[in-house]
C-alpha cells in the first residue's frame, strides 16, 4: 500500500543520510553503500552520473512507476556522494532556503558575478 504524501516524513532523506554516512567504512561485503565508499569519489560520481541518465529516460519514455523507481536510485546516489563529499543535507537544505523566493533567471545571474 503506498502511503500518501503527508504520511511520509519530510525527514527521509536525513534518515537515509545518516544510514548511508554510517557505511563508511563498513564492510564493502555487506553493504552496497560501503562498496561504493571504497571505490572512491570517481566511481561514486559515476553511479550517479548513470541514475541520472536513466531517471531521465524515464522521465521520457517510461511510466510514472519506472519515474518514482529511478528517483530513488538517484536520490540515494546523490546521498552518498554528498556525504562522500563532506555536504550534509542541513547544507542543501540551508542553500534551497537562501534562494526561496528568488526567481530562477535572477539566482542564475547571481551566479555570474
Amino acid at each position: 500500500m503506498t502511503k500518501k504524501p503527508d504520511e511520509i516524513p519530510a525527514q527521509v532523506l536525513d534518515r537515509l543520510f545518516e544510514v548511508i554516512d554510517s557505511r563508511r567504512g563498513a564492510d564493502p561485503d555487506s553493504s552496497y553503500t560501503a562498496k561504493l565508499f571504497g571505490k572512491g569519489s570517481k566511481k561514486i560520481a559515476q553511479k550517479l552520473g548513470e541514475e541520472a541518465v536513466e531517471t531521465v529516460i524515464a522521465a521520457t519514455d517510461g511510466s510514472p512507476k519506472d519515474l518514482v523507481s529511478e528517483s530513488a536510485d538517484l536520490l540515494y546516489h546523490l546521498l552518498v556522494a554528498w556525504a562522500d563529499r563532506g555536504v550534509s543535507p542541513d547544507d542543501v537544505w540551508a542553500e534551497l532556503a537562501r534562494r526561496e523566493g528568488t526567481s530562477g533567471i535572477e539566482e542564475k545571474k547571481s551566479r555570474k558575478k
